[in-house]
């Protein structure tokens, strides 16, 4: 099986730099993953963050797309929980007018951050508006020209509609996103129990629309040197936390700190906290790519979302350059192979 590699950058913050000098590392990362041949690259949206600088997707794709001329776009993702799904569908056809066949709506289902950016993105919220499956539902309608009613589009319509993702980790996201005919992406970063991602991948075969041109992709963190140690050594988190509350709402969140930031005004009996393994590959080029394709022939995967935890930008490029080498030169050595066995 082929594999196709794709980028998720969350603009990280080093140490001693400011936000943008954050935003202009994703760009410049961009630029080369281009160069190296990746499919996909997709910006992330988090708030009120001193580490992580991507809080606006939707205008970071753009600039991205004035960069690069054909990687495609997109965002990883937007968290439509805070967005009315009209005016999300509104940004994406721009996007998709001015750059055709080139832009990815990647949607989440988390926050995005803690309880004061939340409270601050959803002032203006009803109570009652934010039921994220109906949310979904009518961001994909507004997407689709056959669906939207005479009276009301989400204009401009473009020539070539965003393609649509669904992010999550969880058997009950990749149902959803089976059962709306749109591609689930497993978040094997966030939650790397191996169980959980056999689940997930079985309710999105059982319940994928018959003829459906949807996918399931696998997000994982991946970092390559030359030595084991020295890229064991990047990894610096080995573990999230989930929130399962008792209405029913799962939250990822990446530390314990986090997670009781979260619940801090709620009930002890209204929640419960799970510390999960993060999915994570690391290692030389041989060793990463072994245990990606191996990945990729137990749960049926062709595209993985890689995502880096290398702050610096120069590290972070070679490690993609020897991700892309090691998979590359795995291809075209099975290809040979088979080949000869053809013949």
């Amino acid at each position: 099986m082929s594999i196709t590699l794709s980028i998720l950058d969350q603009s990280p913050v080093g140490e001693g730099e400011q936000g943008e000098q954050a935003v202009r590392n994703t760009v410049r990362l961009a630029e080369a993953a281009e160069k190296l041949g990746y499919h996909r690259f997709w910006v992330s949206e988090h708030h009120n963050s001193s580490q992580l600088a991507g809080s606006a997707p939707e205008a970071l794709i753009g600039y991205l797309l004035a960069k690069t001329s054909t990687l495609k776009i997109g965002s990883g993702g937007v968290m439509l929980q805070h967005y009315s799904p009209y005016k999300v569908a509104e940004i994406f056809h721009v996007l998709a007018s001015l750059a055709p066949n080139r832009v990815d709506l990647g949607v989440g289902k988390a926050p995005g951050g803690l309880n004061l950016s939340t409270q601050a993105l959803q002032e203006d919220f009803k109570p009652g508006h934010t039921d994220f499956s109906q949310k979904l539902l009518d961001l994909k309608a507004y997407l689709d020209s056959d669906e939207q009613t005479e009276n009301l589009k989400a204009t401009p319509i473009p020539s070539v509609v965003p393609q649509m993702f669904l992010l999550g980790g969880s058997a009950e996201s990749a149902e959803l996103a089976a059962k709306l005919g749109i591609s689930f992406v497993f978040a094997y970063f966030i939650n790397g129990e191996e169980a959980a991602l056999k689940e997930a991948r079985d309710a999105f075969d059982k319940h994928n629309l018959e003829g459906a041109n949807n996918k399931f992709l696998l997000a994982l963190t991946v970092a390559v040197a030359e030595d084991e140690e020295k890229a064991l050594s990047y990894i610096k988190h080995k573990e999230s936390v989930k929130i399962s509350f008792s209405d029913g709402r799962k939250l990822n969140v990446g530390s314990v700190e986090d997670a009781k930031e979260l619940v801090k005004d709620a009930n002890k009996a209204d929640y419960y906290i799970k510390i999960q393994k993060a999915g994570y590959i690391a290692g030389t080029k041989v060793t990463v790519s072994k245990n990606m394709i191996e990945l990729s022939r137990v749960y049926d995967i062709d595209e993985f979302i890689v995502l880096s935890p290398i702050v610096d930008i120069e590290e972070k490029i070679s490690s993609f350059r020897l991700l892309k080498e090691a998979l590359d030169t795995e291809h075209n050595f099975n290809k040979k192979n088979n080949d000869e066995v053809s013949v």
